[in-house]
């Protein structure tokens, strides 16, 4: 009994750190990711891709059921860019090791860049039925041309994603 100098009550456990660097691991974050192509691109996506389901959005779509098609793609595309987005910026790629993030993100990309395609056609096909100069066709003609943008961002994504997963293929 001698030399116990804890309270009673109390186990020995593992010390709290000393310092919070080491903490710094775990709630570490990509800084240089915005200033990368990568993350310029994804940030681009995100806003662009924002604008075109804000767009359509905030008219009376529901009068052309393309249109619901337009927003399905939009914002479903939407939530996954900023999934990968938050996945790049805490570089959980990195440290999830046993998921092919390169495979993932082209084929996202990839993925992204037809049905936007698609979405942009429809978006701009559908201006039409609105009347020239009035809310609706001001907002379908901005969405129209912010999903060739988008389209365009993702193929960009695609090339870089492809380049990236092509690079990985030739080092194992």
């Amino acid at each position: 009994m001698e030399g116990a100098t804890e309270a009673p009550g109390r186990s020995p456990g593992p010390s709290p750190p000393d310092n919070i660097s080491s903490l710094s691991s775990t709630l570490a974050f990509d800084q240089h990711l915005a200033a990368s192509p990568k993350g310029l691109l994804l940030m681009a996506e995100i806003t662009s891709g924002l604008l075109v389901w804000v767009l359509v959005g905030g008219t009376e779509y529901s009068h052309v059921p393309a249109l619901g098609w337009v927003m399905f793609v939009a914002i479903l595309y939407w939530v996954l860019t900023i999934g990968l987005f938050i996945v790049y910026l805490s570089r959980a790629h990195v440290r999830v090791t046993w998921v092919p993030w390169n495979t993932v993100s082209v084929c996202f990309n990839s993925s992204a860049t037809v049905l936007y395609l698609v979405n942009a056609a429809v978006s701009a096909a559908s201006v039409s039925r609105a009347t020239r100069g009035r809310h609706n066709y001001n907002c379908w003609a901005s969405s129209a041309f912010f999903a060739f943008l988008t389209t365009l961002c993702y193929a960009g994504s695609s090339c870089l994603s492809y380049g990236a997963w092509r690079a990985r293929g030739e080092e194992q």
